[in-house]
């Protein structure tokens, strides 16, 4: 059985983590992997031009414990994005996804992302092109609209197009995108959420997969919005408090519970930033993506400041992960100490 075909079965669409610029490197791909063995996770957005003129192994290498995996392209020129498809799928991922999301003015002044919410036909274009030289699953994440479209129309208009062409999932995030005038953070905050337009989507497509993005927060919110959807897909959420995923094998999947604690995380990525640090990865780049752990927990507060001061230098060492963990064990003790007093 092939790599896709296996993640395909395990409908690993249910619950993703959503690709993140800045914030879903490898490090942190593999930081969560460790807390969830299901979920789908992506990768930043990444131009074709990056991939085909830059340094591919350090764009593209992952750890074979990430999969289910997909890269996720922005990009609107069919040719490279085929060819970064063909990459792709040889570098071993699960899936490419295109991104017809992304607001920035960056992004747009390349001619992707967001924008192409008004050029269907185009996207539909790089679509065909690319789900015809390979067999990994190509999808497309999108807005409901952008600017002065309406979505109850656009958003219809757009999947039936990209639909037309085969593509059988798209994830959806809830909400308008405004190209001029809001910046990305308030794109992702000011347009109100429609997920009931999406929910619409599901019953009119009713054999592709919808996944919902956008605002969700609780696993709770998850577990409603599953009853009608295929899949969710969660992003700061799943940054800021990662171990909410510790229990999502379980809840979302049907998964027998495990044990695993955040101390078994900890010595895990002792291991880990050991490992990267031989091949000259700096341990702030690792404990970076690690300071939500303990998130509401007693000792978060010195977990967060442990980290960021002792990680800072190029010389840090990884065993600085374990001393973070006894500041937490400490705080807490002293905490519980305090209360009994």
């Amino acid at each position: 059985m092939s790599t896709v075909t296996k993640y395909l079965q395990k409908d690993s669409h249910r619950f993703c983590v959503a690709p993140m610029m800045d914030w879903t490197d490898r490090h942190e791909r593999y930081f969560l992997r460790l807390i969830s063995e299901r979920v789908r996770l992506y990768t930043e957005m990444i131009t074709p031009q990056a991939i085909l003129f830059g340094d591919k192994k350090r764009l593209l290498d992952f750890n074979e414990q990430e999969h289910p995996i997909a890269l996720q392209l922005g990009g609107s020129e069919v040719f490279q994005m085929t060819e970064c498809a063909r990459i792709a799928e040889d570098w071993g991922y699960d899936e490419v996804n295109i991104n017809v999301g992304c607001p920035s003015d960056r992004v747009q002044s390349g001619y992707f992302g967001a924008c192409l919410m008004k050029e269907p036909a185009l996207v539909a274009k790089c679509f065909e092109a690319m789900n015809r030289v390979v067999k990994l699953p190509i999808t497309v994440k999108c807005r409901i609209g952008v600017d002065d479209q309406v979505p109850e129309e656009a958003l219809p208009n757009f999947i039936e197009n990209i639909a037309n062409a085969g593509c059988e999932v798209f994830i959806i995030h809830a909400r308008k995108a405004f190209l001029k005038g809001l910046s990305p953070a308030q794109n992702r905050e000011i347009p109100p959420l429609n997920y009931h337009l999406v929910e619409e989507m599901k019953v009119r497509w009713p054999k592709f997969k919808i996944i919902l993005n956008g605002g969700l927060e609780t696993l709770d919110e998850v577990r409603q919005r599953l009853s009608k959807l295929d899949g969710v897909m969660l992003g700061r959420a799943a940054y800021k408090t990662p171990w909410v995923l510790s229990i999502v094998d379980n809840l979302i999947y049907g998964e027998p519970e495990k044990n695993k604690t955040r101390k078994d995380v900890v010595d895990m990525m002792v291991n880990y930033a050991a490992t990267q640090k031989s091949l000259g990865v700096p341990v702030k780049s690792i404990t970076r993506h690690m300071l939500g752990l303990f998130h509401a927990e007693p000792g978060a507060k010195a977990w967060r400041r442990f980290l960021a001061e002792e990680a800072r230098g190029l010389d840090a060492e990884p065993e600085i992960i374990k001393h973070a963990y006894f500041a937490v064990c400490e705080a807490a003790s002293l905490k519980t100490q305090g209360e009994a007093a």
